[in-house]
């Protein structure tokens, strides 16, 4: 696919290696000459300095034969404009816009419903993505990422296996003897970082990171088989009141005992009068006396969501030593999320993976439902839809064992309607099945879209 990505930030710098790597043609736009210079010395795409919504640049990027525009500048304003450039004045099939401004997307608005609105084809809001991601990592007390798949009806979910859990030190194999009424199978298995693509005879050891799929009714009982089942979380305080602050309150507040920390007083103000239940403090998320007058050493979740790693990574480290259960920490900066997880920091939350995944759903060949980006981008997880019968297909109409999967790469589970199944070798694949993969080898990923192409002889 020939695609242009507008920015060249952390999210366009990372999209742009994911595509690269993939044989696409990319084409990268940014008013940052020395951001483009490192990518082009680093990454076999073009580069074009500019202003991204200029046609002008646009047309130097080759936007006349584009299949795609993916605009991640940090302004709202260009993307939508580059998006209405793109339609109006070059044709090009797929528009994608990450914008971030709530106002924007307010369903009442509808700016981008309608004929005469703005053309973009996909929203991505970052905020939203991070807000739902962190919702579901506080409902599985204990997960190091949940991912859903088929509209939530399975669940992906890693979990570091701990010394005393039942499963640890045994065969995977036993697992479906200890517990005959649940339907789970592990995908992979990371061990001292290192991806394993697990066999009935496998041995869990304490300390792997072992990822896990189940119908979401069966998630905490699969997960109480690989560490001691953590309590539920009652008691969240989240530092920082911008947009992913405010959001997860909002979203979490009628269920939990909720207290925000904000510096800013105007701000506050604010929160206090559109949140109902959370309770609002002005102050500063590294105040000691702020933490301990507010109970931290009984706070079960303690999330940063500031704008600054640095501040984040300090009020976690000090809300951990002072005794909250959980910290979870949001961190643009990649460099420092290997740095910081699995230390004091229980849980590193990174923005711009979050966000990738849900660009790659839409740049995969193939109908593609959703694409989740796994440790930090090392593995990628797939819900792939089959289409087609026996002779069109390469996997519809054929049991799991019969299909010729790339290296490293598993069928974790089929969604099948309502019904999850979990992938077992003599699974046969129909027509419209929701298919989930997972790939520890991500340069297998164009090998994968193919088995799920459907040949001529479909139409």
């Amino acid at each position: 696919m020939k695609i242009i990505i507008l920015g060249a930030g952390q999210v366009g710098g990372s999209l742009a290696e994911h595509l690269a790597n993939e044989a696409n043609d990319i084409t990268v736009i940014d008013t940052d000459t020395a951001r483009l210079r490192e990518l082009q010395d680093r990454l076999d795409i073009r580069t074009v300095e500019g202003k991204a919504s200029y046609p002008s640049i646009l047309d130097q990027a080759g936007a006349q034969d584009a299949d795609m525009l993916i605009a991640v500048t940090n302004s709202d304003e260009v993307n939508m404009i580059a998006c209405q450039i793109a339609r109006g004045l070059f044709n090009i099939p797929t528009k994608i816009a990450r914008v971030r401004e709530h106002d924007y997307l307010q369903k009442d608005h509808a700016i981008f419903s309608s004929d005469k609105g703005i053309p973009v084809d996909v929203l991505i809001s970052p905020e939203e993505l991070v807000t739902q991601h962190i919702k579901r990592m506080i409902q599985y007390p204990g997960a190091l990422q949940v991912l859903d798949f088929a509209g939530g009806q399975a669940q992906l979910v890693a979990v570091k296996a701990y010394y005393g859990g039942p499963l640890v030190g045994r065969e995977i194999s036993f697992l479906r003897s200890h517990m005959p009424n649940i339907d789970t199978r592990v995908a992979a298995i990371f061990r001292q970082d290192h991806p394993m693509i697990p066999k009935g005879d496998t041995v869990i050891e304490a300390d792997d990171e072992v990822f896990f799929i189940a119908a979401r009714r069966d998630i905490r009982a699969v997960m109480s088989e690989l560490r001691r089942l953590d309590r539920s979380y009652k008691r969240i305080i989240i530092a920082g009141g911008g947009n992913i602050g405010a959001r997860l309150a909002s979203s979490i507040e009628n269920d939990y005992q909720v207290k925000l920390i904000e510096r800013n007083l105007s701000r506050c103000n604010l929160l206090a009068r559109d949140l109902n239940n959370t309770i609002v403090l002005h102050g500063s998320a590294s105040d000691r006396d702020l933490l301990i007058e507010e109970n931290i050493e009984d706070t079960d979740v303690f999330c940063a969501l500031t704008n600054d790693d640095e501040a984040n990574i300090m009020a976690s480290m000090l809300a951990k030593r002072l005794g909250a259960r959980t910290v979870m920490t949001l961190i643009n900066n990649p460099a420092y999320v290997d740095l910081v997880q699995g230390g004091v920091i229980d849980i590193a939350i990174s923005p711009q993976q979050t966000t990738i995944g849900a660009l790659l759903t839409h740049v995969r060949r193939g109908d593609v439902a959703a694409v989740h980006s796994l440790r930090r981008g090392a593995a990628e997880a797939l819900e792939a839809v089959a289409h087609g019968d026996r002779k069109s297909s390469k996997v519809v109409g054929r049991a799991i064992e019969e299909i010729d999967l790339p290296p490293g790469t598993t069928i974790g589970a089929i969604i099948r309607g309502n019904e999850v199944l979990i992938a077992h070798d003599d699974l046969i694949i129909e027509n419209d099945d929701h298919v989930i993969l997972f790939l520890v080898d991500k340069r297998r990923i164009a090998e994968v879209e193919r088995l799920f192409q459907v040949g001529l002889a479909f139409f």
